[in-house]
């Protein structure tokens, strides 16, 4: 299984764009993601097509489960 934190944010638009970190460390910190996602507003490094990021939507940590199915060939 993997894990995924993903960071949903606001664009200019007010359209949902989502920045995903891969394997976060568990438990999550509800405090350090909010502080973090802070930091990336302020210092605009990332831009959508619908424009910068300028607010916080929430934050979710994503579990995918893949089991592989044996078939004949």
């Amino acid at each position: 299984m993997t894990k995924r934190l993903e960071l949903i944010f606001t664009n200019e638009n007010g359209k949902a764009a989502i920045v995903s970190i891969d394997d976060p460390i568990e438990p999550v910190n509800p405090q350090a993601v909010a502080q973090a996602m802070d930091t990336i507003i302020a210092s605009n490094v990332f831009a959508t097509f619908d424009g910068g990021l300028v607010g916080k939507r929430g934050a979710r940590v994503v579990e995918r489960r893949v089991d592989q199915v044996d078939i004949l060939l």
